[in-house]
């Protein structure tokens, strides 16, 4: 005798099983780092894609995440500008042992939204001719940190010092010079070029690595994250293939 309903019985296995996906299904709230906002974007929706977990992202200055962070804020996973900030979580107990790793090293361009206003070499900065020229606040940001830095080994920081805008963190940089605010400003390469590490407009220099210390950006499991599977799957994410060729399109050196 032929079984009853075998059609039925499959759709309600298959149902099943979705649910125990949904169920395992998580969100993890993320910092990020303003300048990886764009590849973060995109491996955010990749992951959830690929894992059914959602990474929940906000996006700031890696100097105001740490005080966040340490005044409770409900964190679980970090993806700073910089290392010293999360070894320095690191060393105050207040990360997942063991899940620091470098995620990206950074780039620092000189940009203006203008096109033929920077030239190769960025002579433009001697040269003058403009105003203003936006960095992120060096305190809080190592973009603009990298950017004084900059300005100092090319011995212009004195005379460039009045025309400085700063900016909370480089996407507020980022901001000032695409709207005109500033004709030139420090920013992330990031920022700039599409994800195929092409200039989206204007003008650029991209400034030589010797002329600031490098940008390791690092990330971390907070405290909050301990034993939340979403946050494991997200750092582990990070270090896959997948995501490893969106940060490296966008032109950060892995």
């Amino acid at each position: 005798m032929r079984a009853r309903f075998p059609f039925r019985t499959a759709l309600a296995a298959a149902c099943l099983l979705a649910g125990s996906a949904a169920a395992l299904a998580d969100e993890v709230s993320v910092a990020v780092a303003a300048n990886f906002t764009a590849p973060m974007q995109k491996i955010a929706a990749q992951f959830e894609k690929d894992t059914g977990h959602k990474a929940v992202l906000s996006f700031g200055a890696t100097g105001k995440f740490y005080a966040q962070i340490k005044n409770g804020a409900p964190f679980e996973v970090f993806l700073a500008a910089d290392d010293e900030t999360p070894a320095r979580l690191e060393k105050e107990g207040g990360i997942v042992a063991g899940s620091r790793f470098t995620y990206a090293i950074g780039k620092l361009v000189l940009w203006s939204a203008k096109p033929a206003i920077v030239d190769g070499q960025g002579e433009v900065l001697k040269k003058g001719g403009f105003d203003h020229l936006s960095i992120a606040n060096p305190k809080l940001a190592p973009y603009g940190a990298a950017a004084v830095e900059t300005m100092k080994a090319l011995g212009a920081y004195d005379a460039l010092a009045p025309k400085l805008v700063q900016a909370e963190n480089i996407g507020q940089a980022y901001q000032f010079a695409a709207s005109g605010n500033a004709l030139l400003g420090f920013v992330a390469l990031a920022q700039v070029v599409d994800e195929t590490g092409k200039l989206k407009g204007g003008s650029m220099w991209v400034v030589p690595p010797k002329l600031y210390s490098p940008i390791r950006q690092d990330a971390v499991i907070l405290a909050k994250g301990q034993g939340k599977a979403a946050a494991a799957a997200l750092v582990k994410y990070l270090q896959g293939d997948k995501a490893r060729a969106v940060i490296r399109g966008y032109g950060y050196d892995l």
